[in-house]
């Protein structure tokens, strides 16, 4: 990988971060003849997937997640474990020779003062010019972590999930999982499955739960098929999909959500794919308790107003954009942190500033980020050669 910047007089297109994004629309933007170099604040690329727990595995299918110009290899299986997504991105690179810069992190945007290109304040005082720009940090880049009353008095330990790896720590512990998105539901079918004495998982808000596939058939495509209908229609197939195949956990604290699934996803929460947590729930190896409230001492205090003492909490409670420094300033984000606008599209006051990969769609955020990969180099390619 290089480890200097490109000369300021090549002008490149500058992509800032070094995972699926970012090298999805750097591959395409060179197969356009678009000189393309990406930015990543790590010393290798696809940092967030290197560092995500051993068990995780896509949610989506391997023949639907391939990014631009190279498939997946059949010999991944149809659910990629994590340490072949690493190996699929860095060969990924590789095949299309892409110029890739580690260890520089942007931390600000402006617009160059006679408004004809941006300017990157990078490590070591570095400043970067060019007429686009590329944003592709990824949707988990700061951990988000609530600040709970008392949370700083707390005696056991407690951790935000990115520095969760594997149950090994944990057999044979009390161990309190917050948060059902699909990381806490796995996590705690991985610390019951590696032994922990009791897992407890703290929830908010009832999530949708879904078979990851049924009869051989993806949640996925189903995402595809519907992502375009009217949300009161698929609220309603959804409904009934889910009656037909996932039993009632209502006596063991998942009732059924009031909210539709697709109301829900286009709110930015997206159902949990199962891999293990009904059963969990259903056999009482996982006990679903009410949200947390605060914490007193070596105490846990829950919404419900019930105190429990687990030896660790495991924060599953999600990630934030942190787009904030990086561009905040310039306009171009709603009121919570998120692109105004995404993809091929800008806005008016800023142009060539292009960003991706800040939605969960439920068709994959993989195969999202290829197509918009793809949508991106066209309308640089098209607004270049204008």
């Amino acid at each position: 990988m290089a480890d200097s910047i490109p000369p300021r007089s090549s002008s490149p297109v500058y992509v800032i971060g070094g995972g699926p994004g970012g090298l999805a629309t750097a591959a395409a933007l060179a197969q356009r003849g678009i000189h393309a170099a990406v930015l990543e604040k790590s010393d290798a690329i696809a940092a967030s997937w290197r560092n995500h727990y051993d068990r995780l595995r896509l949610h989506t299918t391997r023949r639907l997640s391939g990014l631009p110009g190279l498939p997946i290899p059949r010999a991944f299986g149809r659910w990629v474990a994590r340490d072949d997504v690493v190996r699929y991105l860095e060969r990924y690179a590789e095949h299309h020779r892409l110029e890739l810069v580690t260890g520089v992190e942007v931390s600000r945007i402006d617009r160059a003062a006679d408004d004809t290109e941006w300017v990157l304040r990078a490590t070591g005082g570095r400043e970067l010019s060019s007429p686009v720009l590329v944003v592709a940090t990824g949707f988990n880049h700061t951990p988000r972590m609530p600040d709970w009353p008392g949370r700083g008095a707390f005696t056991g330990e407690l951790l935000h999930a990115h520095r969760y790896r594997d149950a090994r720590p944990y057999e044979g512990r009390d161990v309190l999982v917050v948060g059902v998105g699909n990381t806490g539901a796995e996590i705690a079918v991985d610390l019951i499955e590696g032994g922990a004495a009791r897992v407890r998982l703290a929830i908010r808000t009832v999530p949708h739960i879904l078979r990851r596939s049924t009869a051989g058939w993806p949640a996925q495509a189903t995402g595809i098929l519907v992502r375009r209908l009217p949300r009161r229609a698929v609220d309603g197939a959804a409904r009934a999909m889910c009656r037909l195949t996932m039993p009632d956990l209502s006596e063991h604290g998942l009732p059924r959500p009031d909210t539709g699934l697709y109301t829900r996803a286009r709110e930015g929460a997206i159902p949990v794919q199962d891999v293990g947590l009904v059963d969990a729930v259903r056999t009482g190896r996982v006990e679903v308790v009410a949200a947390v409230d605060s914490f007193d001492q070596n105490k846990v205090v829950l919404a419900d107003g019930s105190r429990i003492s687990p030896e660790i909490v495991v924060a599953a409670t999600g990630y934030r954009r942190g787009l904030e420094d990086l561009v905040g300033h310039l306009g171009v984000l709603d009121d919570r942190g998120r692109p105004l606008a995404h993809g091929r599209r800008t806005l008016k006051a800023a142009p060539g500033l292009h960003f991706t990969g800040y939605a969960n769609p439920i068709s994959g955020m993989l195969r999202e980020l290829a197509i918009d990969a793809r949508k991106i180099a066209k309308t640089v390619a098209r607004t270049t050669a204008a």
